[in-house]
């Protein structure tokens, strides 16, 4: 599987995994002049944004370092922009949720809450 299936599988990975948390999922794959956030989600009082870095078994880092100043400066950009389109009183929240794949099995998942 390539990386851009890698991404997109983990990425419907990640939305089933927190509806099944009880987070309503608004839209995903959002995107701005800024960049793109991959899961846009509710939950109570929150609004979260989340990044999600999926990975191949055995990999020596955990995934969520990937996520570097700039791409946290993108994503809150973007967080920002949409929270005035769509004019939310939510609190933001900026998640990362990490999954570990082999093949199309999902072999761990990690969901960070307020990451940055």
């Amino acid at each position: 599987m390539n990386s851009r299936l890698i991404g997109a599988f983990g990425e419907q990975e990640a939305a089933r995994f927190l509806r099944e948390n009880g987070y309503k999922i608004k839209t995903a794959n959002f995107k701005t002049c800024v960049g793109e956030i991959d899961i846009v989600a509710e939950k109570g009082k929150n609004i979260c944004f989340v990044e999600v870095k999926t990975r191949t078994e055995g990999v020596f880092l955990p995934p969520s370092t990937a996520v570097d100043f700039n791409k946290e400066k993108n994503i809150k950009g973007s967080a920002a922009i949409y929270m005035k389109r769509y004019e939310t009183k939510l609190t933001p929240r900026y998640d990362i949720i990490e999954i570990i794949v082999n093949g199309n099995t999902v072999v761990s998942r990690n969901h960070i809450e307020n990451a940055f």
